[in-house]
């Protein structure tokens, strides 16, 4: 399991190296949405546990209140990742801690 703690996280780039930080992405991660997107479709960084990977997200309300184009942008990503994997042997699992709802308007 990894922890993706955005609290406190003001700007795109905060949570550019709040993902290289917690999530320990691959040298080859550029910073950006797309190469976010990439890493989270190619997981050989991240090994595998039995069930597959689960992805914890905490702090999402403030994150998402501060920076709501980000914040769609970032749940849309994950979003996507999580259906990339659903039908394999390693699925994905996106959990937003404390009940956060990723869809709910800030």
């Amino acid at each position: 399991m990894l922890v993706l703690d955005l609290t406190g996280v003001g700007d795109r780039q905060a949570f550019m190296d709040r993902c290289t930080a917690d999530l320990q992405l691959p040298g080859w991660f550029a910073r950006t949405w797309d190469s976010l997107a990439d890493c989270l479709t190619d997981l050989s960084w991240w090994p595998a546990e039995p069930g597959g990977r689960r992805l914890v997200v905490r702090g999402w309300p403030g994150f998402a209140q501060v920076l709501p184009r980000e914040g769609r942008i970032v749940r849309d990503v994950l979003r996507d990742a999580e259906i990339f994997w659903r039908d394999t042997d390693t699925p994905l699992t996106v959990d937003f801690a404390d009940g956060a709802d990723p869809d709910a308007r800030p």
